[in-house]
């Protein structure tokens, strides 16, 4: 097998499927339809995330609309900003472990966060900072690509809000 899961993750049908909100059709937000889909496996270069939260943003509409600039297959699972801990590592990962908590974008297709589990490559995530929550980390991926990679710093520094 080519990615390492947590304990005896694959075994059992509940194990192996997840539930994503997918498009089948490009349309309005009644477009998406959540529903049970196999759990995919990371391959290499590849991180398996546990989302705990994903951002939201313009994009995500206009992928779903069909509006977006990058060609995209349906179906498809909406979502590229995450936030999770790691369930799984492809092969060639020696910067990420199991249970790390990490916040990034899915893939260059943004594409994937809107479901239990996503497959993101390992480059485009980031150990998460303790600072923030995981649904504060989720918001930061894509406004944080267009704002400056400054951000990192700035963020890993802030105290934690209670």
């Amino acid at each position: 097998m080519a990615s390492t899961l947590v304990g005896n993750a694959s075994q059992g049908p509940a194990r192996c499927s997840m539930l994503a909100w997918r498009v089948h059709k490009f349309g309005p937000p009644e477009a998406m339809i959540l529903e049970r889909v196999p759990r995919p496996d990371p391959g290499p270069g590849e991180v398996l995330v546990d989302v705990h939260a994903a951002g939201v943003g313009p994009w995500d509409g206009w992928i779903r609309a069909g509006k977006s600039a990058l060609p995209q297959p349906l179906p498809l699972t909406l979502g590229s900003d995450l936030s999770g801990t790691v369930a799984a590592v492809g092969s060639g990962i020696s910067e990420m472990a199991i249970g790390d908590q990490v916040f990034g974008v899915t893939n260059s297709q943004f594409l994937g966060a809107y479901a239990e589990y996503a497959v993101a490559s390992a480059g485009m995530l980031a150990k998460k900072p303790s600072s923030l929550s995981y649904a504060e980390a989720a918001s930061v991926p894509v406004v944080r690509s267009r704002r400056g990679r400054h951000c990192s710093s700035t963020l890993a520094s802030k105290p934690a809000r209670r």
